[in-house]
């Protein structure tokens, strides 16, 4: 499977960018993005993660863009061809694990996502009370049978996309997927803007009240940066491997990276206002979007049709995160066991789902059973977000920075001397010292040293 002739790869410079984007752009930008930003005071908190993406998050996705194309191979494959029989291979293993159990839980969100959709479509969310809205959502998540059909409904779509391959499956449904997501955020901006009130949304968003900027929430921007732009999880490794010779890759990380901050953004234009406008408060937390917003559908004008356009935003931007995750376990069986990619992706979304299940149990069912003080679900996501994530990136970018061959990082980044790049210094500071320690203050942060 090794050999380059052998292998899948995106057919167009518009397919890498939309996969990687779509990859980067999920639950993260449009649920995770607008709670934080509500909860760390607006604008102060956007000034200081633009800085973060540009500081962290695009040397990060270009260390493991060049890893991935100049190895032509898996997260794990990657570390194995370049530095064979060393501990390197860490950030490889971390990756593929990340990738596996973030796709356990995230695909139950997702699940929820699609019962949304229903609900929006059925019109269940009229006359409901805000404390009704939110007994709504508990009794969704603590069912033990809606939300498991729905999460294996979400699996099933995925594994049929990564199913049919890279060229033929992720990068074409990408380059559907990303458009529409477009669109309907766009539809809901402008729905947005024109409520009464919305402007104190926007100045909430966009006008920065620096006496806001305390160390906490640098650390949350940071953080926020980083699983924003999907790092660590093994993903730009693999799709770095499908990126072409002639392809230029900082330009591509950087596309990436303003795909991704441009959808965060567009996905606060259009909920800000409409919280706002409605005088619903924004530090409302992680429920902002599957208990606030159904409020504010509630009270606007045409809001059912609102509604069903938000849900289905959320459900399209976790589909073309699901079908990355996936990938990357999947690329790495298919390439190291040299299984068919049909049984490969099969037994991958069986076993992911099947924990999946447990964690979707575990808000329920299931409960009762604790792991260090957590349920399974939020157990799994404390362990990919603490630990696997950022100790995998903070390998990658020690490895890039410290120990890969200069001229291999250089060959790549300038495609063999043909490309005039004017940034590797400053890429190379970086890699090696701002990332590095950036990373390590997330990890700190998120086993609570700090």
């Amino acid at each position: 499977m090794g050999n380059k002739g052998q292998r899948d790869g995106f057919g167009s410079k518009l397919g890498i960018i939309a996969a990687a984007a779509g990859s980067a752009i999920g639950l993260g930008n449009i649920w995770r993005f607008p709670y934080l930003t509500g909860e760390n005071g607006g604008a102060a908190f956007l000034f200081v993660y633009l800085i973060c993406i540009i500081a962290v998050g695009l040397p990060v996705m270009l260390a493991e863009f060049v890893v991935g194309r100049r190895s032509q191979r898996n997260a794990i494959g990657a570390f194995k061809k370049l530095v064979p029989g060393t501990p390197w291979v860490l950030a490889g293993w971390l990756g593929v694990a990340a990738a596996f159990i973030i796709l356990s839980f995230y695909g139950v969100i997702a699940g929820w996502t699609l019962d949304y959709i229903l609900k929006s479509l059925t019109n269940g969310f009229a006359g409901k009370s805000p404390v009704e809205l939110e007994q709504m959502f508990t009794t969704l998540i603590s069912n033990p049978v809606k939300p498991v059909v729905f999460q294996l409904i979400f699996m099933a779509l995925t594994a049929g996309i990564v199913l049919t391959g890279v060229s033929d499956g992720i990068e074409k449904f990408a380059k559907v997927l990303m458009p529409m997501l477009l669109v309907i955020i766009i539809i809901l901006d402008i729905r947005a803007v024109t409520l009464n009130g919305a402007s104190q949304g926007l100045s909430f968003l966009f006008s920065p009240d620096f006496s806001k900027i305390k160390p906490d929430m640098v650390l949350a921007a940071l953080g926020q940066a980083f699983f924003s732009m999907s790092l660590g999880m093994g993903i730009m490794i693999t799709y770095g491997s499908y990126i072409g010779k002639k392809e230029n890759l900082g330009t591509t990380a950087l596309s990436v990276s303003i795909a991704d901050t441009l959808i965060a953004l567009l996905a606060g234009i259009a909920i800000f206002p409409a919280v706002f406008a409605f005088g619903i408060d924004p530090n409302s937390g992680p429920g902002l979007v599957f208990i606030t917003l159904p409020n504010v559908f509630n009270q606007m004008a045409g809001g059912q049709i609102f509604g069903i356009l938000f849900f289905m935003l959320l459900a399209v931007a976790a589909l073309t995160s699901t079908m990355s995750l996936m990938e990357v376990v999947v690329a790495y069986v298919t390439e190291e066991f040299n299984m068919s990619r049909k049984k490969t992706t099969i037994l991958i979304a069986s076993l992911i789902s099947l924990l999946g299940v447990f964690a979707s149990l575990s808000n329920g069912t299931i409960s009762h059973i604790d792991f260090f003080g957590y349920n399974l679900f939020d157990f799994l996501d404390f362990v990919t977000s603490s630990f696997f994530l950022t100790i995998g990136a903070f390998i990658i970018s020690i490895f890039v920075g410290w120990f890969m061959d200069k001229n291999a990082i250089r060959d790549e980044i300038t495609n063999g001397g043909t490309l005039k790049v004017a940034y590797m210094g400053a890429f190379n500071v970086l890699i090696k010292i701002v990332a590095p320690i950036g990373i390590a203050l997330v990890f700190l942060k998120g086993i609570g040293f700090m």
